[in-house]
């Protein structure tokens, strides 16, 4: 008879144990829910109690428990037992600490105990909510100078904790920039403001990813090179190369020469074939600037040789013209040879050659990088005029010389005829 009772027995139990259960078990959590950041250590507050007369034989916290099935005690699982500290004890306190949370820790998790009494084990329900969140700054990716930006530090959940965020600017704290806020507001951007931003909270190991903020501005900075240098050989080219800092970088450059209005050229590089002072522009969207300008000296034999002559090319013969020889060089000339036309040597040398015979004559004028002839100019030395001062001059002493002798020769004859 005992046999048959037998199977009633644990119905009556069961229906006995429900209704106790009801009066005296509880767990209590406070929070429910937890927005916790990765990295960071999470502090689960616990409370529990039962009917008197029970002794608490063991205390656990478990995660996702499946009906039917006894859950697994998180301090056993090697992925929790290094990181799980249990700060309760077995009478009231169940409070557990979880360090070095990440993304896969985001579950619900339960207190557990069993107690001396017909193996009564306690599950508290609804249990804690843990969600882990990192941190992401959202910013535009790029903004014009003298403008305002506004970045975000951005988490999946409203974090438990309050928070005070620290901002970064390429890994160096922004120490003027602490806020319990969540953004960080840059006035009157600058270039020097550009960089990769990442946030954090204080007293919180974790940084998070960085963005990149890029500051856009007109060109600046614009500058000349001269390669291979400002001085050239005629015929050669000195190239002439821009740059300037700016954002983004210029594309467009203009080329200008000095005491000119309309440019000369085109491109980051430029050729100069002639002497004078260049200047580039830079251009993006943003503007424009100016560089300062460079010298190009461009070294040339001598060209637009000529001869002067001062006064005219016809003379007296006896005098002399002087001719000048003049030459258009870089370096100016400094010798000059003289010709006659018709006569393979020269017939003077320097910059100014006096001619004492009618001819057409010429100059050379030279420097290292060489020498060009002038066009012959013509000189002409009038003679008849000389030779008729000559004849008269000897004509009137023939006269007096006559004269002379008449008056001579009729003294004479007077005294001859006294005597």
């Amino acid at each position: 008879m005992s046999v048959r009772m037998a199977p009633p027995l644990p119905l009556i139990i069961l229906i006995m144990v429900h209704r106790v259960s009801s009066a005296g078990w509880d767990v209590s959590y406070s929070p429910s829910h937890i927005c916790a950041l990765k990295n960071s250590s999470v502090i689960m507050n616990c409370t529990y109690t039962y009917p008197t007369g029970h002794k608490i034989m063991k205390v656990f916290w478990s995660k996702n428990p499946v009906k039917g099935k006894e859950p697994p005690d998180m301090s056993e699982d090697p992925e929790y037992s290094q990181r799980l500290q249990y700060l309760g004890d077995k009478q009231q306190n169940c409070t557990i600490r979880l360090s070095h949370v990440t993304q896969k820790d985001s579950h619900k998790y339960y207190f557990r105990f069993n107690t001396n009494k017909c193996s009564k084990k306690w599950t508290g329900y609804p249990g804690v909510t843990l969600t882990v969140t990192d941190l992401q700054v959202e910013a535009p990716e790029r903004v014009t100078e003298g403008h305002n930006v506004r970045l975000t530090c951005k988490s999946s959940c409203t974090l438990t904790d309050r928070a005070t965020f620290i901002w970064y600017r390429n890994s160096q704290p922004l120490t003027e920039r602490r806020d319990r806020n969540n953004q960080l507001l840059l006035q009157s951007v600058r270039r020097e403001d550009a960089g990769r931003y990442s946030c954090a909270l204080h007293g919180h190991s974790y940084i998070s990813p960085a963005a990149r903020l890029s500051v856009t501005y007109a060109p600046r900075n614009v500058s000349v090179s001269i390669s291979p240098s400002g001085e050239i050989v005629e015929g050669d080219s000195v190239t002439l190369i821009c740059s300037s800092d700016s954002n983004p970088p210029a594309l467009n450059f203009s080329w200008f020469k000095e005491n000119q209005s309309s440019a000369v050229g085109a491109g980051q590089s430029f050729s100069a074939l002639q002497s004078g002072r260049f200047y580039c522009e830079a251009h993006n969207q943003h503007g424009s600037q100016r560089s300062d300008a460079v010298t190009v000296i461009v070294k040339d034999p001598p060209r637009s040789v000529a001869v002067s002559i001062t006064g005219s090319g016809e003379i007296v013969e006896g005098d002399s013209v002087t001719l000048i020889c003049s030459s258009d060089s870089n370096p100016p000339a400094l010798n000059f040879s003289w010709f006659k036309e018709n006569q393979s040597s020269a017939v003077g040398s320097g910059q100014s050659f006096s001619a004492l015979q009618s001819g057409r004559f010429y100059c050379e004028a030279h420097n290292q990088h060489g020498s060009q002839r002038s066009d012959a100019v013509t000189v002409t030395v009038k003679g008849g005029a000389m030779f008729y001062s000559f004849v008269s001059v000897v004509g009137r002493l023939v006269i007096l010389y006559i004269s002379i002798g008449v008056i001579c020769g009729a003294a004479v004859i007077i005294t001859m005829l006294i005597w």
